[in-house]
């Protein structure tokens, strides 16, 4: 049985709930070939064309020094800090670039580190992704903090399990706003309400930030992280990194010149200067100067702002509804809608499937991933009506036959 998905160019189609258009399949823009189905981007999603010849721009650069001028140095990440405001908010002052999640929960570790105190708690998820998790133990054998971890709510409702291990002694929250092994979705500016005023938040947004809105003025969190490489469409490397007004004169993870006042006279470089340049770029991994992978994220940015993040939520919303609906037919079990983010989602095996369907699936060009029994579903707008339904009947025919072999 096929399924009309409605997301070939021009389908003018309309968002149930503000009427917003949805985007049509945008395949013509990735390095895709026809014959692959890809629902992985959870896990590492594909570069864009435009982001490949830019790549390639600035190993051109690299490769002939001489055209190298001081601006060189500082433009890139501007640029970036630019997008990354008119995009997801604030203020351009209010972004760092960063390599990696880990390096960011690292500076914003060290940030307040001379906040905490011996017996102060800090509450994680269960079962979360590790850079959300290793920086706290550290700290956590160093200083005497306690760790309260958040068990796996039956529920699936991760934003009141959050809220039901809130207390007067909880000083940090380190969360994440959609759980990487549960597709689960979590609701930072309702937690922060019921946090008590003092309260430090760090939010890793890796598996949201560029295809889910993100409410930063009403989450306000102290620090907001997100790697690069899966939903802003980045090469590995890339990552962003918001700051609070009230942490910028924090002192950061790495002492970089780049981050020093007068930085751009090379002249002057031996007269160290013991001024930070403004905002969070203290806060920037050392060697962003002339980088060859900056400007493959600066094409990525410019797309998703092109796009626009809730209409890049709304067409994958509507993607994902209709695939959930036929899973759910086969016998998948899924967690409500509500309790799930609109760009990827979670499907338990039926109870009867005793396959790999992972490795099943990709023999036939088709990926998604596993996530404990979970199989999770995380398109992009490179997919398009072919590459559904292929996934859709696959399954079907896998789940069937893996039914028929069972039973007898």
């Amino acid at each position: 049985m096929r399924m009309d998905f409605h997301i070939q160019p021009n389908s003018g189609q309309a968002n149930p709930v503000d009427k917003m258009p949805l985007l049509p399949t945008q395949r013509h823009l990735f390095d895709i070939p026809e014959d692959i189905a890809y629902f992985n981007c959870a896990s590492n999603s594909p570069l864009l064309i435009e982001s490949q010849k830019r790549l390639i721009g600035g190993i051109a650069l690299k490769s002939h020094p001489w055209q190298i001028k001081p601006i060189n140095f500082f433009k890139d990440a501007e640029t970036i800090r630019t997008l990354a405001a008119g995009i997801f908010g604030s203020d351009a002052d209010g972004y760092a670039v960063i390599p990696a999640a880990s390096y960011g929960f690292s500076a914003a570790a060290r940030a307040i580190e001379p906040h905490l105190q011996k017996g102060d708690v800090i509450v994680l998820m269960a079962e979360e992704f590790p850079s959300n998790v290793l920086t706290w133990k550290r700290i956590a054998q160093e200083k005497g903090i306690l760790i309260r971890t958040v068990p796996v709510p039956p529920d699936g409702n991760w934003t009141q399990a959050i809220i039901d291990h809130l207390d007067e002694k909880v000083k940090v929250l380190s969360l994440s706003t959609c759980h990487w092994m549960y597709s689960a979705y979590v609701d930072i500016a309702t937690i922060r309400k019921a946090a008590h005023a003092n309260c430090i938040c760090m939010v890793d947004a890796t598996q949201t930030l560029g295809a889910m809105p993100f409410p930063l003025e009403e989450s306000k969190p102290d620090f907001l992280i997100a790697a690069g490489y899966k939903w802003l469409m980045s090469p590995y490397g890339f990552g962003l990194m918001y700051v609070a007004p009230e942490w910028r004169n924090a002192r950061p993870l790495e002492e970089t010149w780049l981050a020093r006042e007068n930085a751009e006279n090379f002249s002057t470089l031996a007269d160290y200067s013991d001024t930070y340049l403004p905002g969070a770029r203290r806060f920037d991994m050392g060697e962003k100067c002339i980088s060859t992978i900056l400007p493959g994220a600066i094409a990525a940015l410019e797309q998703i702002q092109a796009w626009g993040v809730q209409r890049i939520s709304n067409t994958l919303a509507r993607i994902n509804q209709q695939m959930a609906v036929r899973l759910a037919s086969l016998g998948f079990r899924l967690a409500d809608v509500q309790l799930r983010c609109p760009h990827l989602f979670g499907a338990n095996l039926p109870v009867h499937y005793k396959g790999n369907l992972v490795n099943e699936l990709s023999e036939r060009n088709i990926y998604v991933s596993q996530r404990g029994r979970g199989i999770r579903f995380a398109p992009h707008l490179h997919v398009n009506e072919q590459d559904i339904n292929r996934l859709l009947e696959t399954i079907e025919e896998l789940v069937k036959h893996n039914l028929s072999v069972n039973i007898r």
